[in-house]
């Protein structure tokens, strides 16, 4: 007997189980796809609120001009917690307190008159800046200038009993060289592309030189300060700075030592025009004033304020977007790091401007002491979140929904850091997708370090900083050059809408932002250090 195949019955199976076969393998990875389900019309409300009506320029005048520099501790940080504080009440956010964080190893500081002058051979005015947490001299000094020729600390015998009362010119530690690169810069496409590869690192970072050799000529600057100030010397003058602007830093010192012998940091072309006519032995001579007050300042705060969730479970929960409100006392800390600031400030304002309701809470933090080793954030980790001394979990970490943080001068958005964390990366790809025509789009799977939302990396909890553009970032962070000037406008609005974006994705998904899996502890030989 003859079988009469039947093409069409045939076909229709094969169709069918290709179907099943398709819908058994795909259906995951497109549910996957879908899972964020990002609100594109609330997206476009915060580009439009952010782009069109911002008010990142009045914040950012009220947190550099107005208020001015915000050293840990020091008046000016009390100023800015202040105006941040009733800013964040002005825009409507709850929940808004200057809240303590830690307690500060340094007494409170303020420079309140610094003046420095070449005399003879001539006269010649220089640009100038105390080192933080230094003495004062006793009026104005007048005098000649000493060159400490120190290589060594036994190098130091031979200028005992000569410093009393002098003025003294350190050891210079640094050397200028032209360069040949623009003094501001965007990431290329090519820097983009290498950067999202593993462990390609960050570009256009230059090398750091010697570790080693760096924390011997810094145990050596110790010795030579404390010589200094054992030998009653008037003034120390260092050279920290390129193009005549000095530098700002500080030394190692704790409420209780003995005060430390005013320094003064001076660009490396003043240090080292006096430093060559001493070395042909043309007598140098110099005027200095400087005036610096020491106080009680032993808390470190932190400046909170939030919109609630309105999910009636999700709104225990929070959602933190942060950056450090502290500064150096040289500029006004405006790439550093008021631009952050103002950049979270602001991207809660697009938020609350336009209506959202977010299921979680979404809280903004503006660290303290952030310079001075991320306290505010540790801080805030150590009263809310794990426990410093038994490293127990406290109620609040379960509920801790992701960190996003901005500390990397005023440039725009790129992408963003992973951390290693793998599981964010198609949440941040479908994140980024309605700003790829701004120029975010990156993701980068390595590490980044140097700033707070290491704080939360470190007990195991989400936290991401975004890539920018370097812009001039490392010209004038650190230094009196760091001012309302260094700050690009609209980078930082674009930085805000794409931060509230963030903020808001992640307070609506159905989930909490995933943390890394937590992987079997390892002996510290087997180790590698993380940056």
């Amino acid at each position: 007997m003859k079988l009469k195949l039947n093409h069409k019955n045939y076909f229709m199976k094969i169709r069918n189980i290709t179907t099943a076969l398709f819908v058994m393998f795909m259906l995951p990875a497109l549910m996957l796809a879908q899972s964020e389900n990002v609100d594109l019309g609330m997206i476009y409300k915060i580009k439009q609120e952010g782009l069109k009506y911002s008010q990142i320029e009045e914040l950012a005048f009220g947190l550099t001009d107005l208020t001015g520099s915000r050293l840990t501790g020091s008046t000016g940080q009390s100023r800015g917690n202040e105006w941040a504080k009733k800013k964040m009440e002005e825009l409507g956010f709850q929940n808004v307190r200057i809240e303590a964080a830690t307690e500060f190893s340094k007494p409170g500081w303020d420079n309140l008159k610094t003046y420095a002058a070449m005399t003879a051979p001539y006269y010649a005015n220089f640009a100038c800046n105390p080192v933080a947490w230094t003495g004062s001299t006793n009026g104005a000094v007048k005098g000649e200038v000493i060159l400490l020729d120190v290589k060594e600390e036994g190098d130091l015998e031979k200028y005992k009993g000569k410093v009393s009362g002098k003025i003294v010119l350190m050891p210079s530690t640094a050397t200028y060289e032209a360069s040949f690169e623009p003094l501001a810069s965007r990431l290329t496409d090519e820097e983009l592309t290498q950067m999202s590869k593993t462990s390609a690192g960050r570009p256009g970072r230059r090398p750091t030189g010697d570790f080693a050799q760096f924390m011997a000529q810094r145990a050596l600057r110790n010795k030579i300060s404390e010589f200094l100030g054992n030998e009653g010397a008037a003034v120390a003058l260092n050279s920290a700075g390129t193009f005549n602007v000095p530098r700002s830093n500080s030394v190692s010192y704790k409420t209780g030592d003995k005060e430390p012998v005013a320094q003064l940091n001076l660009a490396i072309e003043a240090h080292g025009r006096m430093e060559r006519l001493l070395r042909h032995k043309i007598p140098v001579e110099m005027e200095i004033e400087i005036t610096n007050r020491f106080f009680d300042s032993p808390t470190v705060y932190n400046v909170i304020g939030e919109i609630p969730g309105t999910d009636k479970v999700l709104k225990n929960e929070f959602v933190l977007i942060g950056a450090h409100i502290d500064s150096w006392h040289g500029g006004t800390g405006a790439a550093d790091n008021a631009s952050g600031c103002i950049v979270m400030m602001e991207a809660l304002r697009i938020l609350k401007a336009i209506d959202a309701a977010p299921k979680r809470t979404i809280r903004v933090v503006l660290w303290g002491g952030e310079e001075e080793g991320f306290l505010g954030s540790r801080g805030y980790a150590d009263r809310y979140l794990v426990d410093p001394k038994t490293k127990e979990h406290k109620p609040d970490f379960d509920k801790f929904a992701g960190y996003f943080n901005m500390d990397n001068g005023s440039g725009k958005y790129r992408g963003i850091y992973l951390q290693e964390n793998d599981l964010m990366r198609p949440v941040f790809e479908e994140w980024l997708a309605p700003f790829e025509d701004m120029g975010a789009k990156t993701i980068s799977p390595n590490n980044t370090g140097g700033t707070d939302h290491l704080t939360f990396n470190n007990i195991g909890l989400p936290g991401f900083q975004f890539i920018q553009d370097e812009i001039e970032y490392g010209r004038g962070y650190h230094t009196v050059m760091d001012t309302y000037e260094r700050l690009v406008m609209a980078d930082l609005k674009h930085n805000a809408v794409i931060t509230a974006a963030f903020a808001y994705n992640a307070a609506m998904r159905p989930v909490k932002i995933p943390a890394k899996p937590v992987m079997k502890p390892r002996p510290e030989s087997e180790q590698r250090p993380s940056f």
